[in-house]
């Protein structure tokens, strides 16, 4: 990559089309001066215009053509040396580089029409005029502005009712300046900061921040390292410190999350610990509005922010200068785009690390076992915090047999019990179970039959608070039928559980206490996550029900009992990886009891109590579950001592997916005697959103070998019947 200032002739932009390579344009005369690297332009494609971005300079050669038509952004949206990461990055995941760009932006920049609203607003400074105006309400304003030095006209309409005519008069007067500036939109402008509490460092804790500022003073290499520490162990205390030593070498820093529910409780810390060092913080996910992100992302990008807190996408903020990058509870699948570009945002943290000289953080009390053994293998330096913090102990993790307690409710006789000490001792209760709404299934009771979703091959969920039936997958929705379509029954019943239905059942049994629910259906709403996550922390909730997303990094001190329904679910998934998961799973939830000074106690229910990997999350036994893994997938030359390409082959006709399934594996064995080709077979659901759906696995001990057969895809793609589409998932993580 050369300087972002333009000095050719030729321009190497990456249009939003499905292309995996650059295209060369002519910069014409009239734009020299306004073509940069990261700006947005318009260029022909064909017969139609498309958005491209300037990626590179490019010779001049003797081939003629067509010129860029327009700059659409007066500012560039990126740097030169993002550009080179996302052209690494799609390469790497065999992805189109325009469309990789596309996904990185805010939405909106892809469109040739689309420019989002810069809001503006008015500051106002005093002049070196002594004087004061006659006015009571004139003298309150500008003492006001003197005190503050600047002040915006929205902040003072926040203090006062309706100063504009009086500020008016005031810069008439000559008592201030005004000028028009860029207002930016702030989604936690409504969370307090609270005074930061001071923490004292164990002996483990105050290691493992010694070794990474010796990284991070070593400021020309790149260093990575694993901080494995359990739950409750400190880990966000020590990100907080690295981030310290990384802004006052005058560099930035970056910190990714898995959910977007776990960023208002870490803007809130990291609020509270920077406000003394005036750090301009950003966040960025998904969940913001548009203009939100857009206006994060042109501060980061001009160099207006400091440190950068958000979720997957956050991993491609252009963040100059970038010192430190830490990816907290690493281990989330979360990381993983499962759709378009599929990036995981973990190692592409490790990829822009190597390539910014930057100092990588990966944490967790649950590493991904890729990352665990890449440590053991010295590629990451492991950094461990093997105990609480304050000595706390670890919660007491209970197996609750199912076959001994069948005939019961949703909540077995023990837990029970132990959620009824709970209540009476003023304590909180978590209770995980990983399906929302009310139940899987309606299952006619007359001739078998279940509803299903005519998109997918799924059965369609029931919600009985919304009165429908829904498919998680394609968004389909219908209103529950009197009747049964097969047979004309009507004894349509719910089958299953969902955290509906066990949200009624603790209501029914435990009437006096205070239940909410957190899961996609309740925190649909901007700041849902945020509001019940603040109930939970003044005490206003007694028993907090929800999927996975509550085991996710929460800290509530006055949570004593954990409740697991259902563990046994993802045991019984067709992958490789399930047992790793359920063990991550609920590992991660069993931490959530006992952060505060009382004891925590979890209980799991299952109908595999004899399973290893419940044995191991009963024991706190991470090393010894690890060993075992490991020692399997080494057998089968399994991630991480092995690599995984998927293909999935879909479209409307199943004889021609079917087809060219059966033609990319005929052309993908010659030559591919180092990569072993799985299938083709159909997918775990052989129908989404009316797509048939074909896969085949490409598994290799080498990862060049796999390279190879990607570029041969590349080939064979354009070969595909009409209808039919190929999706390459580089280092998948699951195959649905």
């Amino acid at each position: 990559m050369t300087s972002t200032t333009q000095q050719a002739q030729v321009a190497a932009i990456a249009v939003v089309a499905p292309l995996n390579k650059t295209l060369s344009y002519a910069i014409p005369v009239a734009l020299a001066g306004e073509v940069r690297i990261g700006s947005r332009v318009r260029v022909p494609l064909g017969r139609r215009q498309v958005v491209g971005y300037v990626m590179d300079w490019m010779e001049l050669g003797d081939a003629k053509l067509k010129n860029i038509l327009e700059v659409i952004d007066p500012h560039p949206l990126f740097h030169a040396n993002h550009a080179e990461f996302y052209l690494r990055a799609a390469r790497y995941y065999a992805y189109p580089p325009g469309q990789a760009v596309r996904t990185a932006l805010p939405a909106g920049l892809s469109a040739l029409d689309s420019k989002p609203v810069v809001l503006r607003d008015k500051l106002y400074r005093p002049t070196t005029c002594e004087e004061q105006p006659q006015g009571a309400r004139q003298r309150e304003i500008l003492d006001f502005v003197r005190a503050a030095n600047h002040v915006s006209l929205s902040q003072l309409r926040q203090q006062f009712a309706t100063p504009h005519v009086v500020l008016q008069r005031l810069v008439e007067l000559g008592f201030l300046h005004v000028e028009e500036i860029e207002r930016c939109r702030d989604p936690f402008a409504e969370i307090a900061v609270v005074e930061h509490q001071s923490v004292e460092l164990n002996p483990a804790q105050q290691q493992a921040v010694t070794q990474i500022e010796e990284a991070l003073f070593d400021s020309v290499s790149f260093r990575s390292f694993l901080l494995h520490g359990v739950t409750g162990s400190g880990k966000t205390e020590v990100y907080l410190r690295a981030i310290n030593r990384t802004l006052e070498q005058g560099r930035k820093a970056l910190m990714l999350v898995p959910e977007i529910a776990l960023t208002p409780q870490l803007v809130t810390r990291f609020r509270s610990w920077l406000q003394d060092h005036d750090v301009r913080l950003a966040v960025l996910h998904s969940g913001l509005s548009d203009g939100e992100r857009y206006d994060a992302w042109r501060q980061v990008a001009r160099g207006d922010i400091d440190v950068v807190i958000g979720a997957r996408s956050a991993v491609v903020a252009p963040l100059p200068n970038l010192g430190l990058i830490v990816v907290d509870e690493e281990h989330d699948g979360s990381y993983k785009q499962s759709e378009g570009f599929r990036y995981n945002a973990r190692d592409l943290a490790l990829m822009r690390g190597q390539m910014d000289e930057a100092v990588v953080i990966l944490g967790s009390a649950t590493p991904v076992l890729t990352t665990y053994q890449r440590a053991l293998e010295g590629h990451l330096t492991h950094l461990q915090l093997p105990e609480r913090t304050s000595e706390r102990k670890m919660p007491q993790v209970q197996l609750v047999d199912l076959a001994q307690h069948e005939g019961e409710s949703l909540l077995s006789e023990p837990l029970q019990n132990a959620l009824s000490e709970a209540l009476e001792g003023g304590e909180q209760a978590l209770l995980l179970l990983n399906r929302r709404g009310y139940a899987p299934f309606l299952l006619c009771h007359d001739c078998g039959a279940a509803l299903r979703c005519p998109n997918c091959d799924i059965t369609l969920t029931y919600s009985q608070v919304q009165r429908s039936l829904r498919c998680h997958y394609c968004d389909f929705h219908q209103s529950p039928p009197n009747n049964c379509d097969r047979c004309d029954g009507v004894r349509l019943l719910p089958e299953g559980m969902g955290t509906e239905r066990l949200e009624e059942e603790i209501r029914q049994n435990f009437p006096d206490a205070r239940v909410a629910r957190m899961d996609r259906d309740t925190t649909s709403r901007k700041g849902a996550h945020h509001r019940l996550i603040e109930q939970m922390m003044a005490g206003e909730i007694d028993v907090l029900i929800g999927t996975q997303m509550i085991a996710k990094g929460h800290d509530f001190p006055a949570v004593t009992l954990v409740g697991v329904l259902n563990a046994d679910t993802a045991l019984n998934l067709p992958d490789f990886r399930s047992a790793e998961r359920v063990f991550s799973l609920l590992s991660q939830v069993a931490g959530r009891a006992g952060r505060g000074d009382r004891p925590g106690r979890v209980m799991i229910q299952t109908y595999a109590a004899d399973n290893y990997a419940l044995d191991y999350v009963a024991r706190h036994d991470y090393q010894g579950f690890a060993e075992l893994e490991l020692s399997q997938r080494q057998a089968l030359a399994y991630p991480p001592f092995g690599y995984l390409v998927h293909l999935v082959l879909s479209g409307n006709d199943e004889s021609k997916v079917h087809t060219a399934a059966e033609q990319i594996c005929a052309n993908l064995t010659p030559g591919a005697a180092d990569v072993e080709i799985l299938g083709p077979a159909p997918c775990l659901l052989p129908r989404l959103r009316n797509k048939h759906r074909v896969q085949i696995l490409l598994k290799a001990k080498q990862r060049t070998p796999l390279r190879r057969q990607i570029e041969r895809l590349d080939r064979l793609r354009s070969k595909l019947s009409a209808g039919v589409v190929l999706t390459v998932d580089v280092d998948p993580v699951d195959m649905f």
